[in-house]
């Protein structure tokens, strides 16, 4: 009786501890997240080399002048932090951001590119301070997606809080 309860005890704790030193796998950024944003549909390439200019031209370079070719002048904003319309979150980007070169390669690291019908979703890798430990850090994935509208997207969703 106290070999097996020994055993049980021992299980346990081994169980525990694994948990407690497996750390959760990284999310890391794909070598080339250009090859991501085409498709052999055309209407997915479409959208998704729209949402490649979004992400490249727009939000990483602040190349927001040329927001009218991407975004439709009524884009709905799912943001709570920022209004709908294409002038409203120009104005919110413009005040965070300066424009900079478009690069030949896109700095922003991209997990994936999902597209369907209407819709392409971006994966990025995010790394945070860890809440319980300020002295660490952690991976996790932010996502934008777009619903498209004759090229242009015209509503935005994405996980930003309060």
């Amino acid at each position: 009786m106290l070999k097996s309860r020994t055993l049980v005890f021992t299980m346990v704790f081994v169980a525990l501890i694994s948990v407690v030193v497996r750390a959760q796998e990284p999310v890391v950024g794909v070598a080339d997240p250009e090859k991501l944003f085409t498709s052999p549909d055309p209407k997915l390439n479409a959208n998704k080399q729209a949402a490649l200019h979004i992400v490249r031209d727009l939000l990483e370079c602040g190349h927001w002048n040329e927001a009218d070719k991407y975004l439709t002048k009524e884009y709905l904003q799912h943001n709570p932090l920022v209004v709908s319309g294409r002038d409203p979150v120009v104005k919110f980007f413009t005040g965070i951001s300066k424009p900079k070169p478009i690069p030949a390669k896109m700095a922003t690291k991209i997990v994936a590119v999902i597209a369907e019908g209407d819709l392409v979703m971006v994966a990025y890798p995010r790394e945070y301070t860890d809440p319980k430990d300020p002295g660490k850090k952690y991976t996790t994935t932010w996502f934008d997606m777009w619903r498209f509208e004759d090229g242009k997207a015209a509503e935005h969703w994405d996980n930003q809080t309060k």
